[in-house]
């Protein structure tokens, strides 16, 4: 997998580290990402996915509603969270690649709440899995890497590899969560201590 330390360090923009990867380089870090996030969960039980962990952290100021600002994320919701965000990515890169600048967002969540099983969240994954792969698979034989978009002020352009490594990179910072909100929602299921 990629490694989104040096873009957080503040070493490198997206861009830079988009540098000398293609499409099909993509769709192997699209694949890794996916194939990761299913091994973190493997060893989840369908209690764990609602499970509401502990989280003083808490702080999501996109959230839709002023209630959920400081709202603990289930496993579930982590997992239907950042599916939405990857897909978003991989429909704006698909929007620069063709040439078409970015209007605005092109996010579609599922409701986290409806996330309450293991077998929901293998089903989103390998749905949002499907998804970037083909949107991956429209853009045309020579896309348009010159057409960048900045996502908000004091953030760098990025052109249609870095917009989606940028869904790679927000997916990658959900890793850490998803490991400790599964951990805590182990420990409560058997009655024992979380670990760190």
């Amino acid at each position: 997998m990629i490694d989104f330390s040096p873009v957080r360090r503040k070493e490198k923009t997206l861009q830079e580290l988009a540098e000398g990867l293609t499409r099909d380089d993509l769709v192997q870090l699209a694949n890794e990402m996916c194939d990761h996030f299913r091994e973190l969960i493997a060893t989840a039980q369908d209690p764990d996915v609602p499970f509401v962990p502990s989280d003083p952290d808490a702080n999501d100021t996109f959230a839709a509603k002023a209630e959920d600002v400081g709202l603990s994320w289930t496993l579930g919701h982590v997992i239907v969270h950042w599916t939405a965000s990857s897909e978003e990515a991989a429909a704006h890169a698909l929007t620069l690649a063709r040439g078409v600048e970015i209007t605005g967002r092109s996010r579609a969540e599922v409701p986290w709440e409806e996330a309450t099983t293991v077998a929901f969240m293998h089903e989103r994954i390998e749905e949002s899995r499907r998804m970037q792969l083909s949107m991956l698979g429209a853009w045309p034989a020579k896309p348009d890497l010159e057409l960048t978009h900045v996502a908000r002020e004091g953030v760098p352009p990025v052109n249609a590899i870095g917009r989606f490594l940028g869904g790679l990179s927000h997916a990658d910072s959900h890793r850490e969560q998803v490991t400790k909100v599964l951990s805590q929602a182990i420990a409560a299921r058997e009655g024992t201590p979380a670990s760190a």
